[in-house]
């Protein structure tokens, strides 16, 4: 899947105070106060969980940065360079750039990569500015990087394992829906239904027909189940004709009994159907069979 090489802009959080702060909580002695430093000296982080960064909001934030100040500051670490990298707080960077402040406040704290790219997830997720894509690679580049199971990762962002699981399996997708989803073209929602048809060339015969037409999820779903079930058809037993005998036996049948019949084998099994319309004409029926078999 193509994501993009650049970042561009922020979603708006100016009134949410990101969760990072709870995180960080536990290690406060440890953790230097605010200070300010130059915005050219600030970074984003290479391993960011959020790429897709919209410019008109990122100008909302900025607005609201202009007004009230930056309230939240940017959490960053030292670089050997002598240059800091974000933590938490892109969009804020984002917007102070926009805003061409000289200096910013920030939080600055000692992190190794692994532990910047825990907390930065942590942030976004908790804060739900990931799309499902972006929050799969997320979780992926966790186990990856940490040899961490999904259960591990489950504890480390505060999620359930089922939620875990259910994220990265967007990844089975094909890499047009992907992209997709990536781009809120589509759902988290489509895309359960895309993963709901078993064969590979299934779901991206349903990415496709998303490409071009605009469906709703439950016009997605039911189309997944339609081709679902052609799979489940195709794979089934192949009818076995009907012998010449049990046509002749229902041909003299419905001479004799003056209604529809019909001789077949289902599930191993020969049956006869003798069709009636109502109570009365079952009784004829009824009175049909007792008198041949006297007879």
């Amino acid at each position: 899947m193509k994501m993009p090489e650049a970042k561009s802009v922020v979603q708006p959080a100016a009134q949410k105070a990101p969760v990072v702060e709870v995180q960080e909580k536990k290690e406060e002695k440890a953790e230097k106060p605010v200070d300010e430093v130059a915005l050219h000296d600030i970074e984003p982080n290479p391993d960011q969980p959020r790429t897709n960064f919209k410019q008109d909001e990122i100008e909302e934030l900025a607005v609201s940065i202009k007004k009230d100040g930056l309230l939240q500051p940017i959490v960053v670490r030292p670089m050997a360079s002598g240059k800091y990298q974000i933590i938490a707080g892109e969009r804020r960077w984002q917007a102070c750039r926009f805003l061409e402040l000289e200096k910013v406040p920030v939080r600055i704290r000692e992190a190794d990569e692994d532990k910047a790219l825990e907390l930065a997830l942590i942030e976004n997720i908790q804060r739900s500015d990931l799309n499902p894509i972006e929050e799969a690679y997320g979780y992926r580049r966790l186990m990856e990087r940490m040899n961490l199971t999904q259960s591990e990762v489950a504890q480390v962002v505060s999620k359930g394992r089922s939620t875990i699981a259910n994220a990265l399996r967007l990844l089975e997708l094909p890499e047009e829906a992907q992209q997709l989803l990536f781009e809120e073209k589509i759902t988290a929602g489509h895309a359960r239904a895309i993963l709901s048809i078993p064969t590979t060339e299934g779901r991206k015969k349903l990415t496709e027909k998303l490409l071009q037409e605009k469906l709703s999820v439950r016009e997605t779903e039911a189309i997944a189940r339609l081709m679902a079930g052609k799979k489940d058809a195709g794979s089934s037993t192949p009818r076995v004709p009907t012998p010449t005998s049990f046509k002749k036996v229902a041909k003299t049948l419905r001479d004799v009994l003056q209604t529809n019949v019909r001789v077949k084998t289902v599930q191993g099994k020969n049956k006869i159907e003798i069709e009636f319309k109502d109570e009365e004409d079952l009784q004829r029926l009824f009175n049909e069979i007792i008198a041949s078999d006297k007879e």
